[in-house]
């Protein structure tokens, strides 16, 4: 009996060691499915005061934005809706722009001149119906001089009417976020229900100087159309006095880069406006402007004057920064299945540059690493995305980077066959089908010890009853 316990309990023994090799965690393998962990970190920072001067335009709305990154530099009634004239024409031509990307048109096509389109009242070029130009020209024409006319003529010629080519014009500004945005038309003359805002008009020409064209020809304070078949050579010239001073003189801007004015009634003087300083690039917007009198008592043209005020305001006190230089080692990752290294070294890839006050102190900048992971398997290649990095100033993000690792580390094919057995019996299905062959195994023992044991018990009670004692006397 003593033995049959013995057995018993050996084979408890051995059945509860192979459940643990079962059921067991491999070592290492907790780190690899653990959610993404936030790298330690300096405390952040506290918000900078940093506002710039401060700055008074005698205009219905104004904006300032950096071109490259969207940020917003100054801002007055930017979401107010109002009639915006002739910057209209912006979203005319971006749309044009892209129709010449996509191969939708050349500059090169024949556009014939409608009766409608000869019709627009307005600023105009005084195109006459039958005539015909090159969409090149006719771009030239929108851009330099804002004709109605040629406006009309090119929405006609790439959408069939200007009433469809005004329900692209709808569907791009929402497109782009233009939020606070009707187009009626695709001149800007007055329309019942025709409005955006200065920060919807700073989003549209951000999208249009994208565009190589664009830019070119809003540069130019004149351009040369050649004779048609009804028209002799005619000369266009800019309406923008930043760039030509052909309208007014004393304006002229040696940082800008283009814009497009716009004049009604009902909108008042309006211009929006492009400039370069160093790297710095800046769209400014003023709405509703009209005369205003300079520091010396003279009467001055608002939209020109208070650009010119603003983008110098903007110049002043701003500057392009880099938040973040590429290759800054900001943390490091452990390396599993490696006898190579034990860990890598993680850098931002990239850089971040904004528009910032001159004043910032990039030092008090808030950089942030989020790993993916504590740890890494190998082989861990140079420039394998391991985290990110979120940048931010004033408590505004301002760019997301990721981290890399710097170096390349081999795996160990020894530590990783013994990862790839330990990660087999973690798989629930092995350990299911272990569990039952375990069972199954420990009944079989079970059943063979009992069996064993009956037989020598059932042996033994044989054997007795041949040897037994009779208590008889042999004669």
């Amino acid at each position: 009996m003593e033995r049959r316990n013995l057995a018993l309990l050996c084979a408890g023994v051995v059945c509860f060691w192979l459940f643990a090799l079962a059921f067991g965690t491999a070592q290492g393998k907790g780190l690899r499915i653990q959610p993404a962990v936030q790298a330690q970190a300096e405390p952040a920072v506290q918000p900078l005061t940093v506002t710039p001067p401060q700055l008074t335009l005698p205009c219905r709305a104004a904006m300032l934005i950096d071109q490259t990154s969207g940020t917003v530099l100054y801002e007055m009634n930017a979401d107010q809706t109002m009639p915006i004239a002739s910057i209209t024409k912006v979203m005319t031509l971006l749309l044009i722009m892209e129709d010449l990307d996509s191969g939708r048109l050349s500059k090169e096509d024949l556009v014939t001149v409608s009766a409608a389109a000869a019709g627009m009242g307005g600023s105009q070029v005084y195109l006459k119906e039958g005539e015909q130009l090159s969409a090149g020209e006719l771009i030239k024409c929108i851009a330099v001089v804002s004709g109605n006319d040629a406006a009309v003529a090119m929405a006609e010629h790439l959408a069939g009417s200007e009433a469809a080519f005004v329900e692209r014009m709808n569907r791009r500004a929402a497109e782009l976020g233009m939020e606070d945005t009707v187009f009626c038309n695709c001149t800007g003359l007055p329309a019942e229900g025709h409005h955006s805002s200065a920060y919807d008009i700073a989003l549209m020409m951000q999208a249009a100087m994208e565009h190589e064209l664009f830019q070119t020809i809003i540069t130019s304070p004149n351009y040369v159309i050649p004779a048609t078949n009804l028209s002799e050579e005619r000369t266009v010239r800019n309406t923008n006095a930043l760039t030509s001073n052909w309208t007014y003189t004393g304006y002229l801007y040696r940082r800008g880069t283009g814009g497009k004015t716009g004049s009604t009634d009902e909108a008042g003087k309006c211009l929006v406006e492009t400039a370069k300083d160093g790297d710095t690039y800046l769209i400014s917007v003023i709405l509703g402007s009209g005369p205003v009198t300079d520091a010396n008592g003279e009467e001055r043209q608002g939209q020109f004057y208070e650009t010119i005020r603003l983008l110098d305001w903007g110049f002043d006190n701003f500057r392009r920064v880099t938040l973040a230089p590429e290759g800054t080692l900001v943390a490091k990752v452990k390396v599993n299945l490696s006898t190579q290294a034990d860990e890598v070294n993680v850098k931002p890839q990239g850089e971040v540059t904004r528009t910032l006050p001159k004043d910032v102190d990039l030092d008090r900048v808030e950089m942030v690493p989020r790993l993916f992971s504590e740890s890494v398997d190998a082989p861990v290649e140079a420039g394998q995305v391991l985290g990110t990095m979120v940048l931010s100033y004033e408590g505004t993000e301002y760019g997301t980077l990721d981290l890399v690792a710097d170096t390349s580390v081999e795996r160990s094919q020894l530590l990783y066959y013994k990862s790839q057995v330990e990660h087999f019996f973690q798989n629930s299905g092995v350990k299911l089908i272990l569990a039952v062959v375990l069972i199954v195994g420990a009944v079989v023992l079970l059943r063979l010890l009992v069996f064993r044991r009956s037989r020598r018990y059932r042996a033994g009670m044989g054997a007795g009853r041949r040897g037994h004692y009779s208590g008889r006397r042999r004669r």
